[in-house]
């Protein structure tokens, strides 16, 4: 207990430090293009008073902390349900989707890597707080607080087992989606998490076409496959699981011993859920140390493999940077392939720069994904490896077990699990007993 008191005053310290900043944060006015000039329509919400972004803050923090108690203490997937509901109605239909945590990962990069870009004091304590709330106390922003995570978890109606290699493979999409989304914020060129965000079109109750049919057939998929982007596309997810690995209070599925009733295991719609181990003779176990002694010696040649073929990508990926497109464009007419002109071309020669000067700066951009290219390529194979190790590493367990980085503490195995239904029992003889 006294370590959990000293983790929430951290907490608490972390909050008060992050709202005196919110509050210093300065908001400036637009410019005066004179009468006649109409301000276009943005496509998204625009900025709010800083009460708001006070009040947005207080609410998350409420709801990780209500989310934690649930979790951890009251054990009650009817309450942890309700808290989901709300926090869909609040950070999804009426905040829309923005800002969130998991977009904020641009943010933060952009941030890093450009020292002209002032990161937004909300996006940052959106980014950090659930990482601070799943470090101390597991993934209750996941259970009950990302509104993301909530409208796939209300349309589950009829969960499917996903087979084991499948849910591995899959999960990779996340990594590779993290990569990618910081490969292009570093390099200022896009921010695809927010652009291609699957379910911002439902909060907002408007967007493309293409936007709504991928959200739509996520949310169809999710009928039948517990939370896809959660478990198989989320880039936050990624340093979520990292956080919850390292955690020291978390959800379990028994308050006691288990009784090996495999109910849990069978109410889990996500496959968080590790069974006991049998007793493997060591002869039994040897091909899996062979394989993990040549994953490792492997490793250095499938990260430069990575490396080379991501890094071979570095001209499609520099196109998502506005000045990489735009010396295309000003090179095409340059040199007589295109007749016409359009608007960009037009302003950039009206601000007299040399196109040499453009092209100098595309050049640059390029040179940026090369570098990234191999970074991200070494990363996503550094990944792939230790998957594969994961997979090759005996551990040995006893009882049924919620894993640390997949379990979202959603609270299914709670009502599943005799043990804990036992408890709850007892406890309500013990409060009578003592009425």
């Amino acid at each position: 207990m006294t370590h959990l008191r000293s983790k929430s005053t951290l907490t608490v310290v972390l909050l008060a430090g992050l709202i005196c900043a919110a509050v210093a944060q300065q908001r400036f006015p637009p410019p005066d293009f004179g009468p006649d000039y109409q301000m276009p329509e943005t496509t998204t919400p625009p900025p709010q008073a800083i009460w708001y972004d006070l009040t947005d803050l207080a609410v998350l923090v409420t709801a990780l902390v209500v989310a934690s108690y649930l979790t951890l203490k009251n054990r009650n997937r009817n309450y942890i349900f309700l808290l989901m509901v709300f926090s869909l109605v609040y950070f999804g239909f009426w905040r829309q989707g923005c800002v969130c945590p998991i977009g904020a990962i641009q943010n933060i990069t952009l941030a890093l890597f450009d020292s002209s870009y002032s990161i937004p004091l909300v996006a940052l304590a959106f980014f950090v707080l659930p990482l601070a709330f799943t470090l101390f106390f597991g993934r209750g922003f996941c259970a009950a607080v990302c509104p993301l995570g909530a409208i796939q978890d209300v349309v589950l109606l009829h969960p499917l087992r996903v087979p084991l290699w499948l849910q591995q493979a899959l999960g990779l999409l996340a990594y590779v989606y993290l990569a990618a989304a910081v490969l292009f914020a570093a390099t200022g060129s896009a921010f695809i998490i927010c652009e291609y965000d699957p379910f911002v079109s439902f909060f907002r109750l408007s967007g493309g076409i293409n936007m709504l049919v991928l959200g739509g057939s996520l949310l169809l998929i999710g009928i039948f496959v517990g939370r896809p982007y959660c478990r198989f596309l989320c880039p936050y997810g990624v340093l979520l699981r990292l956080m919850s690995r390292l955690s020291k209070w978390r959800g379990t599925i028994t308050p006691r011993q288990c009784v090996q009733c495999r109910l849990c295991e069978d109410t889990c719609p996500f496959g968080a859920i590790d069974i006991p181990t049998p007793q493997t003779p060591d002869a039994v176990r040897t091909p899996d140390r062979v394989r993990l002694a040549a994953l490792l010696m492997l490793l250095p040649i499938i990260m430069l493999f990575g490396g080379f073929l991501v890094s071979h990508l570095s001209t499609p990926f520099s196109r998502m940077h506005a000045d990489v497109r735009l010396a295309e464009r000003i090179y095409l007419e340059e040199t007589g392939q295109v007749e016409d002109t359009v608007d960009e071309s037009d302003a950039f020669r009206a601000t007299g720069n040399p196109p040499e000067m453009l092209y100098q700066q595309a050049r640059s951009i390029h040179d940026q994904f090369i570098r990234g290219g191999w970074i991200l390529g070494a990363f996503l194979g550094l990944v792939v490896v230790g998957k594969l190790i994961r997979l090759s590493v005996f551990r040995r367990q006893s009882d049924y077990q919620a894993h640390r980085a997949y379990c979202l503490a959603c609270g299914r195995c709670f009502a599943s699990c005799p043990v804990h239904l036992q408890t709850l029992k007892d406890k309500e003889v013990i409060t009578t007993i003592k009425q």
